[in-house]
């Protein structure tokens, strides 16, 4: 059982996912954007972060800039849909040179989401 952060602005997404890992004996966090994922981050630090890239406020990006720092070695899986000015493909690529351990384009099943994590966990 792990300690998972879940960061994403998609309340649908964010729930859907956070059941997906409770159902798995995970015990999860949910922040529906950037500031309160890093604020939570903080406060507790968990064993993976699941972020998406585009939000609004403070992204993905940022975020992963920001824990890295933090906690080095950090499991992070960045998963992206795209945006109206970028493709997902870029957002990632970005993402992993970052530190991202795992990429998760959306959408996305729950075996790719538990694949992605397996990854990022090493």
């Amino acid at each position: 059982m792990a300690h998972i952060l879940v960061i994403d602005d998609d309340v649908l997404l964010r729930d859907v996912v956070t059941q997906m890992l409770e159902k798995d004996n995970h015990y999860v966090e949910a922040a529906c954007d950037g500031d309160e994922g890093l604020r939570m981050f903080r406060k507790n630090t968990p064993d993976i972060v699941i972020t998406d890239i585009i939000m609004p406020g403070t992204e993905g990006l940022e975020i992963i800039k920001e824990m890295v720092r933090l906690v080095d070695d950090l499991p992070i899986v960045a998963m992206s849909g795209g945006g109206r000015h970028s493709s997902y493909t870029n957002n990632l690529k970005i993402a992993k040179a970052l530190g991202a351990r795992a990429m998760l384009p959306k959408p996305f099943t729950r075996t790719e989401l538990f694949e992605a994590i397996t990854v990022a966990m090493g």
